[in-house]
């Protein structure tokens, strides 16, 4: 089994730094073009399907959102072979429907950070990839259905709005997201979602809320220690639900988003450098031969 291709992936997120249930279990340091990932990849089995995780903060928490790398991360596990990237988040609620420890698989987002590069299609080359809905819908049904099957509370649909962070919003903030309409807020899914697209991957969130961010007049303002003991609850619903998605994942039939740059190449081929057509080989290699 441990030569079969990995074909899903999973981002761990504020306090999931490892997962439950794997077996022929490898460490993998991958060297990409943009730096190191955020930790040493874990590959192993999960009943028949290969998995890579890696944890988005680094294991232990080290990394704050803005510094997180990104393109590291999305790179080394497109080498790896993953095509569906299931990402877990702790997110804060802008909605009173949407109480702390439930779960929410959001289908838009908005984007408020700054300070993040946010494509591989930095220089050398240029390509308009279709980002009008941001998260795979085939991911996203197996993710809320396993949800449903564990107990959790479930909402499918709502926007995310992705913050720079690190610091939590300030109350005008909150209460100008809320009459956007949007649902919840965190500060990891971007640039994660635009380059999981850009690497071809099918990508989904499983969003569990930790707080009611600062809005909420008879909740007690975020807080870190808040926070992390609503996580923690959340991690061991995260694990289970893995335990299911994962497999259903890995027998998967291909998408829409696996083939996103089908036509988002505008460069011309002939002007593209041997160093660009290298350093993005995993990602644009089947497209410039």
């Amino acid at each position: 089994m441990a030569d079969q291709e990995v074909t899903v992936g999973v981002i761990g997120g504020s306090g999931l730094y490892d997962m439950d249930g794997l077996t022929d279990v490898h460490y993998i340091d991958v060297d990409t073009p943009f730096g190191k990932p955020s930790d040493s990849v874990v590959v192993g089995t999960l009943e028949d399907t290969r998995v890579a995780f890696l944890p988005r903060h680094g294991r232990g928490h080290r990394i704050n959102p803005t510094a997180i790398p990104a393109r590291a991360n999305i790179y080394a596990l497109k080498v790896l072979g993953v095509k569906r990237l299931v990402s877990v988040s702790a997110v804060g609620s802008l909605k009173e429907e949407f109480a702390p420890l439930d779960l929410v698989v959001p289908d838009q987002i908005i984007d408020r950070t700054r300070q993040r590069a946010n494509t591989f299609f930095d220089e050398g080359i240029v390509a308009h990839i279709g980002f009008a809905e941001p998260f795979c819908a085939l991911a996203s049904d197996v993710i809320a259905e396993a949800g449903r099957e564990v107990g959790v509370t479930t909402h499918y649909g709502a926007t995310m709005i992705v913050m720079e962070g690190p610091a939590f919003s300030t109350r005008a903030e909150s209460f100008m997201y809320r009459s956007w309409g949007a649902g919840i807020i965190g500060m990891t899914a971007l640039p994660e979602a635009k380059l999981a697209r850009e690497a071809e991957m099918c990508y989904a969130t499983m969003a569990w809320i930790t707080d009611y961010d600062c809005w909420h007049e008879s909740e007690e303002d975020v807080t870190v220690e808040i926070v992390v003991q609503n996580l923690l609850q959340n991690v061991a619903h995260s694990k289970e639900m893995l335990n299911k998605v994962i497999p259903q994942l890995g027998a998967a039939e291909d998408c829409a988003c696996n083939f996103a740059l089908k036509d988002a190449i505008i460069t011309d081929p002939r002007g593209i450098s041997e160093e660009t057509r290298h350093k993005l080989a995993p990602i644009v290699g089947s497209y410039l031969s």
